[in-house]
């Protein structure tokens, strides 16, 4: 059966290419870096058509992969049968050529450190065409020093150095320390990444935002890092040499996941992940992984689920270990179809079948709406940054059991209580889903139905937790989406929560406060003058 061969086969004559095809074929001994007997006609091959030329090698001594590359480089196939995880390596050894006595180089190291091969080797040629020098490395263990050793330089005759229990010894180190860092069960070791052409404080301030969404999704951070340029690089965000690095420090500080802080395009995408063995998500998986955990309603889980079906299907790009990470469990294979092509087709008719229901809740929800109207009940509808404590202020006016907790999305669900003023006049109030920076368009336009409940409101409450520095950026992220959403005409009321956890005395926006009231959403002491002025506004909305 003909093998694939990898690599650039341009300008080669047939007896070349079967030649270096006939290396699917040999096997080199398990305790031999590579055999000579392999090694020699590797040089011979090599010198024959003047380009380098590599074996991946398992660690039974088959020959797994063959590459035919440049004059100065191989560039090392996918092998999804052959993965790293941490604690292990790849279970393939590399080795090439180089057309001159050129030791390991830095493409060679990168390549050892981000795959994970048991080892990199490579075979120098003489200037008469014969096996040169030899040179090989492994990875290391210790995470204080560089993430590779380079062996001295051998011939290749002195390649049988028992490299299968050297290999087994070293993962036996690498699973021991792995231990003492594997996550807890369900968990992730991440690593963020970004990329800023701007206001780096922004960036900073965002990816701590990032950080805090890691936190609700049950993702340890074990490392980050903002990279300023000129531009965003098209494939790799930060470029391929700066993430080589990246993923090279995220590997030794034991990261099972690359988080990037932002939307990355599906052509990124497909870039990164068969750039790297890791699992790779962005921004905006990270956001619809939160709210898939913790939308409890049946609308709700349309609404995510319509979410997710829409970022994935652009993303279906190519059959390649992108897929693989996005699809989760959409799959199978038929007559006439590539797999591909089901998946696409499978996404498009869950997303047809999906907005069917959609539009099906929001008739259910005119019809809830009409009902409202007829009680003429005025609506007071609260908003606000994801966290900023929405859900516990309606606790506390309503004395109602809502989940509310200190994470981001505790709330996804619209919430609607009766609240009875002291003037006996009785309003409708809700709790609606929490905003947050560069909220994705996907969910943006799948909550549409929770959305529109925002323009029945007489009066928008803007909850403000003053207590994170943040809270003017947060202020004007939730400003924005209202004007997105054309409803910045609503009468709004600011709500400046979390005052007990302010030393007014430093506060550095004091003005600011006389545009709305300052509360604590957990004491209902504080809440007296908040109830006065929403008295105030609703008993003049009904004037008018």
């Amino acid at each position: 059966m003909k093998k694939e061969i990898y690599g650039n086969l341009a300008g080669l004559r047939n007896v070349q290419i079967k030649r270096i095809e006939n290396l699917y074929s040999v096997k080199s001994a398990p305790e031999y870096i590579i055999s000579p007997d392999i090694a020699a006609e590797l040089v011979q091959i090599s010198h024959d058509i003047r380009r380098q030329v590599g074996l991946m090698v398992d660690r039974n001594g088959k020959t797994i992969c063959v590459i035919a590359g440049d004059p100065h480089r191989i560039v090392i196939p996918v092998t999804p049968d052959h993965m790293a995880i941490p604690g292990r390596l790849k279970g393939l050894r590399c080795i090439h050529t180089h057309l001159q006595n050129e030791p390991l180089t830095q493409d060679d190291l990168t390549d050892l450190a981000l795959l994970r091969l048991d080892y990199i080797t490579a075979i120098c040629l003489t200037k008469d065409g014969q096996p040169g020098p030899v040179y090989s490395g492994h990875v290391l263990p210790d995470e204080t020093r560089e993430p590779y050793q380079i062996l001295p330089a051998a011939t290749i005759y002195d390649l049988n150095i028992d490299c299968l229990s050297r290999i087994m010894a070293l993962e036996t180190e690498l699973s021991r320390k792995n231990a003492l860092h594997k996550p807890a069960s369900g968990r992730e070791n991440a690593f963020l990444i970004n990329a800023v052409t701007q206001d780096p404080q922004e960036a900073s301030a965002s990816m701590e935002e990032l950080k805090e969404l890691c936190k609700t999704s049950s993702i340890s951070v074990i490392g980050s890092a903002i990279q300023r340029r000129k531009q965003i690089d098209p494939k790799f965000v930060v470029g391929k040499g700066k993430l080589s690095s990246l993923v090279i420090k995220a590997i030794q500080n034991h990261a099972t996941m690359l988080v990037f802080d932002r939307e990355l395009s599906p052509s990124q995408i497909r870039s990164i992940t068969d750039f790297v063995e890791m699992k790779v998500i962005d921004r905006t998986q990270l956001i619809l992984d939160i709210f898939a955990k913790q939308a409890r309603s049946r609308e709700g889980k349309f609404q995510v689920e319509l979410a997710q079906m829409e970022y994935l299907l652009p993303r279906l790009i190519t059959k390649n270990t992108a897929m693989s990470r996005l699809t989760g469990g959409i799959g199978g294979r038929g007559p006439g179809e590539t797999k591909l092509e089901i998946n696409r087709r499978r996404v498009r008719d869950r997303i047809t079948r999906l907005k069917k229901e959609i539009v099906q809740i929001r008739k259910q929800r005119s019809q809830q709406k009409a009902k409202r109207r007829q009680k003429n009940l005025p609506v007071i509808s609260i908003v606000g940054y994801t966290n900023a404590g929405k859900s516990t202020l309606l606790n506390t006016l309503t004395q109602s059991n809502i989940v509310a907790a200190d994470r981001l999305f505790a709330t996804l669900d619209p919430s609607s209580r009766r609240l009875r003023f002291p003037r006996d006049i009785e309003v409708i109030i809700t709790d609606t889903v929490g905003f947050i920076q560069n909220l994705p368009k996907e969910l943006l336009e799948a909550f549409h139905a929770t959305l529109e409940e925002l323009a029945e409101a007489d009066i928008i409450l803007h909850v403000i937790d003053i207590s994170n520095p943040r809270y003017m950026q947060q202020k004007q992220s939730v400003e924005k989406i209202l004007t997105q959403l054309e409803l910045d005409k609503i009468p709004v009321l600011y709500v400046f929560n979390k005052l007990d956890l302010v030393d007014m005395t430093d506060f550095d926006n004091k003005w600011l406060l006389h545009q709305g009231i300052c509360v604590s959403a957990q004491d209902k002491q504080t809440l007296s003058p908040l109830v006065e002025k929403l008295e105030t506004m609703v008993t003049l909305h009904n004037t008018n």
